[in-house]
This record gives structure tokens, C-alpha cells and sequence, in this order.
């Protein structure tokens, strides 16, 4: 590869995308590191451990690095997006809104303004060009691809973006640090929220939300313990509800499975097959196709893939009918777990990944009556 090919590799601290730094350089590209602070509300440390993180990297594959701080765009464009959905009672996923707005939209411009013929991360997915456009498949590591969080990225988006892990194995990305000597070669994957890192969640969100307290019942109606704020809590959540030992019910565990904001109240259910827990049937709105929407959405006719609702969740089996310019509705082949408004449905055909909506609302259906209308 030719040394005039430049590429800004996004280096976050983490030991992905410092592997990912290592493979290009030794590929031979003209590779520069870019480290963003998104986040510095609160003086939280793991942000600045981050970067520390990543100068030693930088330093050990003798890679310059520079370093940006787009905290007010994470701000404005996702952090508030985060709240105004969890004040709705709805659960959100900034990693979504952080991929596209911040990752491959106002860290890619400033790449570009560095001059940047790529830009690269360390994240598990695969591009592959189809008549001048990049299609996304998922990572080779199906316990690591992370195409369900770049569905909302466009096609033009990524152009001119590498990953450089999308074929690993996240053992092989081990394996390639240690043998490098990295820094950070043990240091263990973040599961935290998008650059704010690894929180008690409750309790960071009640900086910016108020504590509103309200009724936790059960089906019937009977008050079983109050909440500390729906949006504190999401569907399917067993941990946290603090309900027991009531007359009248058994040992099995609680769960959440619904939020009403008009009431602000929860209801919770017993065990985990409760029914209230799973639904066949969503409907979502703000659809983003990653290339040109599929044929069959676009004629009004159900369109047949398959889907997941959830990071951790292998893909389903569905039909997918559009409802409006950018709505749709989802129906399952099986019942899934705790569909939640606010997360997001992804679709995919084999391995490509095809996009996704955001859940607004579900329910489980009779399949014979929707076959009979």
C-alpha cells in the first residue's frame, strides 16, 4: 500500500481500535490517530484514563496523535435526544445517534479537514463496494459484530471508511496486541453508555431527570411498590424493582412490562414467562435504509428478512410492510422478549445489514386473524 494513502484511525484507548492502528500501519498506509473527548460534564475520570490510554498506544506504534474535543456536538445532538426519549418513558440507545451524528458525521468531516484519504475504526463490521456503493455487512465475530449500532450510518457515510477488524476475531485482536507489546492489550472492552462510560445508571440519570414517583402494579391493579421514575426502568428488567414477600403472590420473580406515561405508572409481572413479556408485532417509525430501500417496501408489499430488536439478539425472521414515507410495521414468524419502544429493529438478508427503525410501539397479535385480513 502506498505511503501517500493517509489514514486517520479513530483511536479510542481501547484495544480495538489500537489493533486497528497496528494493522494499517504495518499494511503500510500513512496512518495518523485522532482521540475524541466527547464527554466532560461531570469531571468524570474515564475520559481522561482514555486518553492516556491512547497516547501510550500511539506513542508505542510511533504514530502521531491528535486530539479533538466535540463534546458540545455529542451534547446537542445526542445527549439531548437521550433525554427527551427517557423523559417520554421510552429507552434509548445513544450508540445509534452516536455512530451517526458523531462518529461517522462530525469526527469524519474534521478527518477530512486533516487531510484523511480514510478514516478508520476499530469497530466489527465489514464494508464491501456494489455498484460504487458500500453495502455493511456484519463482523466475521458474530459474539462481536456491531452492525445493529451503524445501521443508521448512510452509504455516502461510508465512503472512504476502513474496518480493519471486520474479518477478526476479537481473540485474534488479542492475540495481535499482546504480540505488539500494546499497552493496553488486556484492558477490558467499555459497556457503558457511548463515551460517558460505565455508570450506576440511576443514579446518573437523575442528574438530568427528576425523580417522579409513582405506583408499581401488577395486572390486576393491585399496587405492589412504587418507582422512582419510568425512566429509570426498561421492559423486560428483573433487577432493581425491590418487590417481595406480598400475600398473595408466589416466589417468582418480578418483571417490567409496561410503562404509562399518562398514569406514570409501571407494571410488573410474575416470572419469566410471564405473556405481558412478549410480543410479536411492532410498529416503528423514522425507517433509514443504508442504501436504496428495498423493492418490496417500496411497492407496498411485505417485504421478508429478518431482524433483531436488540444488540444481543440473533436475528428473526419477519415481514416488514411500510405504513407511511418513513413508518412500518414488523411481524415475527415467533413472539420476541420485551420489544421496547425506543430501542431500534434492524433488518438484515444473510449477512448484509439492510437498516433499521425505532420501536414506538408493540403488542403481540393473533397470526391467524392477520393471515385471514
Amino acid at each position: 500500500m502506498s505511503q501517500e494513502k493517509r489514514v486517520i484511525v479513530a483511536l479510542s484507548g481501547g484495544v480495538d481500535s489500537a489493533v486497528a492502528a497496528l494493522l494499517l500501519r504495518d499494511a503500510g498506509y500513512n496512518v495518523e490517530c485522532l482521540h475524541m473527548t466527547n464527554w466532560e460534564d461531570d469531571g468524570y475520570c474515564e475520559s481522561a484514563a482514555d486518553f492516556q490510554d491512547a497516547r501510550r498506544v500511539a506513542r508505542q506504534l510511533g504514530l502521531p496523535l491528535h486530539r479533538v474535543n466535540f463534546s458540545a456536538e455529542y451534547a446537542g445532538q445526542v445527549f439531548a435526544e437521550f433525554l427527551t426519549e427517557s423523559r417520554a418513558g421510552r429507552t434509548p440507545n445513544p450508540d445509534v445517534l452516536c455512530n451517526r451524528e458523531i462518529k461517522f458525521g462530525t469526527m469524519r468531516r474534521h478527518a477530512a479537514r486533516l487531510g484523511a484519504d480514510y478514516l478508520a475504526t476499530g469497530h466489527y463490521a465489514r464494508l464491501c463496494a456494489v455498484d460504487g456503493q458500500a453495502q455493511l455487512m456484519k463482523g466475521t465475530d458474530s459474539s462481536k459484530d456491531q452492525s445493529y449500532f451503524l445501521h443508521a450510518v448512510s452509504a455516502t457515510a461510508f465512503e472512504g471508511v476502513l474496518f480493519p477488524l471486520g474479518a477478526m476475531l476479537k481473540s485474534d485482536v488479542r492475540r495481535h496486541a499482546r504480540a505488539a507489546g500494546l499497552a493496553n492489550a488486556e484492558k477490558k472492552d467499555s459497556t457503558g453508555i457511548c463515551f460517558i462510560g460505565e455508570r450506576r445508571f440511576r443514579e446518573f440519570l437523575a442528574r438530568y431527570l427528576p425523580v417522579e414517583t409513582g405506583p408499581m402494579k401488577e395486572p390486576g391493579g393491585r399496587v405492589v411498590g412504587e418507582h422512582q421514575g419510568l425512566a429509570f426502568y426498561t421492559l423486560g428488567q428483573r433487577q432493581g424493582l425491590a418487590v417481595g414477600g406480598l400475600s398473595g403472590f408466589g416466589p417468582e420473580p418480578w418483571y417490567v412490562a409496561g410503562k404509562d406515561p399518562e398514569t406514570n405508572t409501571l407494571t410488573v409481572v410474575q416470572g419469566a414467562g410471564h405473556p405481558m413479556l412478549s410480543q410479536n408485532w411492532l410498529a416503528a417509525e423514522a425507517a433509514h435504509w443504508i442504501n436504496e430501500p428495498p423493492g418490496a417496501w417500496q411497492n407496498g408489499a411485505a417485504l421478508r428478512c429478518r431482524a433483531k430488536t436488540r444488540y444481543r439478539q440473533t436475528e428473526q425472521p419477519c415481514s416488514v410492510l411500510r405504513t407511511g414515507s418513513t413508518s412500518l410495521e414488523v411481524l415475527f414468524e415467533a413472539p420476541q422478549r420485551a420489544l421496547t419502544p425506543g430501542q431500534f429493529v434492524v433488518f438484515y438478508q444473510g449477512e448484509r445489514c439492510l437498516g433499521g427503525a425505532k420501536i414506538v410501539a408493540a403488542e403481540m397479535r393473533d397470526l391467524a386473524l392477520e393471515a385471514a385480513g
